[in-house]
């Protein structure tokens, strides 16, 4: 086992503060002395049956109040890591650092030391906990984050524990995605930004283009430089060189890249620098419920939903981009989160109308018009097509037994192609033959599934893998005009995530408006877990 870490002031104290070790005596004494440790230990059990097997299978021994050096080296390990946990925008007073190092000093007798060792053992789990999945349960903040965080076995965290160089072990909690990594130098750069006091004044006019000059146009230009998007200039001009560094904020912003300062890009410009270090406090949080123990794929599908793209992931790089549509605003139609695998795709594909839009959208036209909504089919339990002389007057929205379908065809709501993850809530990929609104900034139209801009392109991407001919095989069953299963050789994970913050490979910022107001949530929760922002208010 390797000494302290030298330099290390944590260090330092714990080995200051070092257990006293059990005076040697009757083997009686010790045998009295051992039963009372154990009695803690067992009493402080109950609650946590992973903690409860990890001590019942070593006989109650400790890893933490032991008189070995290994012990030390877990305590002084663990003292280090709580001792640096706001680094990772963890809630710190969870651990009682200062609780547990006053214990160390004045632990007296073998019950308190069976009591300590428990503690010692919950902190490390807690923070195991808050650091690899997560501080937060997902579902319990917003009701359309289903995700559920990937938490691991305490009795193996604690064996691994035991078993290897807890330096090591305490290092390698944290997520090691190259996203984690530069979100956390982001919020480290972004906390030392709130301590100088922010990105200067906010920009207070309407508007501001090309060739206008004034205090204003300074105004914009100091936020700028701040911010990192202009090299330092004295120039009090809006020139073609603020223009360009406008427009690299715009896109930076997923703004409608123009070069004009108008109403949105100055709104986004002026959201203060705390405001940006929570969406990246969220954002860590959100990448830890990702931390999955066979990562995400080495092909995946990742569809960020605020910033409205979809892309096929191979080996970690980017391999196909295309835009999407989301589920509009309206708290029903929200695209939940989640993951799943993506097994087929259907060419020419029929709509299935969900019963929810059948009930409350099409329902009340038929009862109105039977003849509504003329290019669906209205098909009972057997399948067979409704007569719609008939009528519909009678049924209500619980009562109403018949089923919704559009056929295959080039109106088809679902275009031409639909990617099936079969999931819960009915949520998948597909065409549509809406094209228009995939030219808006904002793309929050759907009913919650998510629509591609590019299909056909995503398709070939997919069946690249099983084919040689990805496009041939592709368009010989689009011609056919019939609907038609194709399966993926091997299934794709399938991620729906949210981030108003991300970054770049080369670890520049973006930033997403909260079109669904989720990461407001998610930080007020992490803010009452204790999460509080460095440099300035929370």
């Amino acid at each position: 086992m390797r000494n302290f870490r030298r330099g290390s002031s944590l260090a330092a104290l714990v080995l200051a503060s070092a257990l006293v070790a059990l005076p040697a005596g009757m083997a009686g004494a010790q045998a009295l002395s051992m039963t009372a440790y154990k009695q803690a230990v067992a009493e402080n059990l109950s609650d946590n049956e992973g903690l409860a097997a990890f001590y019942r299978t070593r006989g109650f021994a400790p890893i933490w109040t032991g008189p070995e050096e290994s012990s030390a080296l877990r305590r002084a390990a663990l003292i280090e890591a709580l001792g640096t946990a706001a680094v990772h925008g963890l809630p710190t007073q969870r651990y009682d650092l200062d609780g547990l190092i006053r214990e160390m000093r004045h632990v007296e007798g073998e019950h308190a030391r069976g009591e300590l060792e428990v503690k010692l053992s919950r902190a490390f789990l807690q923070y195991a906990r808050d650091l690899q999945s997560g501080i937060l349960v997902p579902a319990q903040t917003d009701a359309g984050i289903k995700r559920e965080a990937p938490r691991r076995d305490p009795k193996i965290l604690l064996e691994v524990l035991a078993a290897s160089d807890p330096y090591q072990v305490l290092q390698h909690l944290a997520p090691s995605s190259d996203e984690y990594a530069r979100l956390l130098r982001a919020k480290l750069k972004l906390e030392q930004t709130v301590a100088r006091g922010g990105w200067g004044p906010t920009v207070r006019t309407a508007k501001l283009e090309m060739g206008m000059r004034g205090g204003d146009v300074v105004t914009l230009r100091d936020r700028l430089i701040a911010m990192g998007y202009l090299k330092p200039t004295l120039s009090a001009e809006y020139d073609d060189t603020l223009r360009s560094a406008v427009m690299r904020f715009q896109e930076s912003h997923g703004l409608a890249v123009d070069g004009v300062a108008g109403s949105g890009t100055l709104s986004q410009l002026n959201i203060p620098a705390e405001d940006r270090l929570k969406a990246v406090l969220v954002a860590m949080e959100r990448e830890r419920w990702l931390n999955l123990p066979g990562g995400l794929g080495k092909r995946h599908i990742m569809v960020n939903l605020t910033d409205f793209h979809a892309e096929i992931v191979d080996d970690g790089k980017v391999t196909f981009e295309t835009r999407s549509v989301v589920g509009s605003q309206e708290s029903d139609r929200r695209t939940p989160e989640f993951s799943d695998q993506m097994e087929f795709m259907v060419i020419n594909p029929s709509w299935y109308v969900p019963r929810s839009i059948v009930v409350n959208e099409y329902l009340p036209l038929l009862r109105q018009n039977p003849g509504a909504a003329g290019h669906l089919e209205i098909t009972d339990q057997q399948g067979r097509q409704v007569n719609r002389a008939n009528g519909f007057a009678q049924y209500s929205a619980s009562s109403f037994p018949f089923a919704m379908r559009q056929p295959p065809g080039p109106r088809n709501a679902l275009g031409t192609v639909k990617f099936m993850f079969p999931n819960k809530y009915n949520i998948y990929l597909h065409d549509t033959p809406s094209k228009s609104l995939f030219d808006r900034t904002q793309r929050t139209f759907s009913h919650g599934c998510v629509r591609l801009s590019d299909p056909h392109d995503f398709a070939y991407t997919l069946l690249s893998r099983q084919t040689s001919d990805p496009v041939g095989l592709f368009q010989s069953k689009l011609n056919t005009g019939r609907e038609t299963r194709v399966n993926l050789d091997q299934p794709v994970p399938v991620h729906l995530i949210y981030r108003t913050a991300f970054t770049t490979v080369k670890g520049e910022m973006e930033y997403r408006a909260d079109v669904y107001g989720r990461d407001a949530r998610i930080w007020d929760a992490l803010s009452a877990a204790g999460v509080v922002l460095a440099g300035g208010p929370s």
